[in-house]
Parts: structure tokens; sequence; C-alpha cells
């Protein structure tokens, strides 16, 4: 089985991931232990997160957030104001000259790009002597529990669906994984590690609705399914999932994250 993820819309991706999205940027611009006013650049913005976060955080004299989709591009520049500037971009074939920005960072995009090596070059050639590369995946084959126990349900009740299981469409995002392609961009001295953060669901209803919004890997599949067999998933979920007493579900997130300085 093969499908298209969708990538267009903000507002329903902000709603399943983006909550998850801002809070795993703060711990990583913490991790950084970035000076403020600095110059930076975001590979595959999104809907903001990881900048609205630089910019909380560590107040950039100059921010440039960029995505491919036009879509998270407007919902990013929304969101961030006169604080940044978002423009559509291909992070394979950055517009920018040579040692342009002091940290060029990515977040949770890299293993969605087809050439993540080839991107990892392009954000080190555009940053300067001195500065970081830097960037983060979640950690799909591990620690990523909501998505694990929404996909293990999909392949329970649908095996020909296997294939897009995010742990096994993304088995490189482990701390292997990403120290090697930043071996294969040939970068020096990078450090890995494992940030995690509590997913916490008010209620069954504040798990299942975002995965209906269409955009992402999980709620494409699930905008695919007919009504019955949208049901059937639902109803599986709702009898496997760790609830508490009270109708919450908490569950745990991780990211691998990367940084070299050059």
């Amino acid at each position: 089985m093969t499908m298209q993820d969708l990538w267009e819309s903000g507002d329903p991706y902000e709603y399943f991931m983006g909550r998850w999205s801002y809070k795993v940027a703060q711990l990583f611009v913490d991790w950084l232990s970035v000076k403020p006013e600095k110059k930076w650049l975001d590979i595959g913005c999104g809907t903001g997160a990881l900048s609205k976060a630089i910019i909380d955080k560590r107040c950039p004299s100059e921010l440039i957030a960029i995505d491919q989709s036009q879509g998270f591009v407007k919902a990013a520049q929304q969101r961030l104001g006169d604080f940044a500037h978002c423009e559509v971009e291909n992070a394979m074939d950055l517009s920018y000259q040579d040692s342009s920005f002091d940290f060029v960072v990515s977040g949770l995009v890299l293993n969605f790009i087809p050439e993540p090596v080839r991107v990892l070059r392009e954000m080190k050639r555009v940053t300067a002597q001195g500065g970081t590369v830097a960037v983060y995946i979640w950690d799909y084959s591990g620690t990523m529990e909501f998505l694990t126990y929404f996909w293990d349900a999909v392949v329970k009740l649908d095996p020909s669906a296997s294939e897009l299981h995010e742990g096994t469409r993304f088995p490189n995002s482990t701390k292997d994984g990403l120290l090697k392609l930043f071996e294969d961009a040939e970068f020096g001295n990078t450090m890995i590690e494992g940030l995690e953060i509590e997913t916490k669901f008010k209620d069954f209803d504040d798990f299942w609705k975002p995965f209906l919004g269409g955009q992402g890997p999980a709620p494409t599949y699930v905008n695919s399914l007919n009504e019955l067999d949208r049901k059937r998933l639902r109803d599986y979920l709702f009898d496997h999932l760790p609830h508490h007493k009270d109708g919450s579900i908490t569950l745990t997130a991780r990211v691998w994250a990367g940084k070299s300085t050059l």
C-alpha cells in the first residue's frame, strides 16, 4: 500500500502535532545553549513551532523560516509576525549565500526529505565558521507512543498497511541513524541526545480528533478510510490505549537531537 502524505493546511496540523512540536522545540532550544541576538535559519518550519521557541527564548537578531508548503509558510508568518521572515524555499537547494547564519536548525522534518544528507550539506554551507547546525527528529521506531499505538492498531486491523507504519517507514530515525547522516554529510564532533516530552490527552476525544484533520501521514491515512473502517479503528484504539481513571491518557514522545559546531 502506498499513500501520499498531505502537508497543505496549517490549522489541522497544529491541532494534530503542533502542541507537541512547540513543547519539544523549547527543550531543543534550551539544549543548544545559545546566546541571544544571533542570526538563525529554520529549515522546514511547518507552522512555526521551532521559530516561536527561538524567538521566545533567544531573541534572535534575525530569523528566517522556510518551508516548501505555501500553506505552512502562511500559517508560520501569521504566528510569528514581525519577529521572523517566512518564505517558500527548497531545503535541498538553498538560495542563501555561504556563511550567512550563526545557527541553522531543522525540527521534525529531516526524515521526510528525500535527500537528508544533501540538506545537511546545504545547512552546513550557509552556516558561518563557529556557528552550529542542529536538527531533531521523532523517534518513530522507539519512543513515540501516541503514533506507535495508532499505527500498531492500523496494522492489526489492516495488515496490508504495514509499510505505512512510521516505525517501518523511518527505520533510521534513531540515535545511530541520525549520527550517520551527520557523518555522511562530513560533519565532525557531532553530539546526539534524546529529548523526551509527556503527551497528555485530557480524554480519548482529545487523542482521536486530531487524527481527523488530514495533515501528515497518520491523519492522511484516517482520511482515506470509509466510515465503517474509521469507526473500527477508533473503537480498537479506545479499547487498547492506557486510560487513567479520569479518562486522560498520558504517553511519552522522544526526539533524537543532533548538533555540530563548525
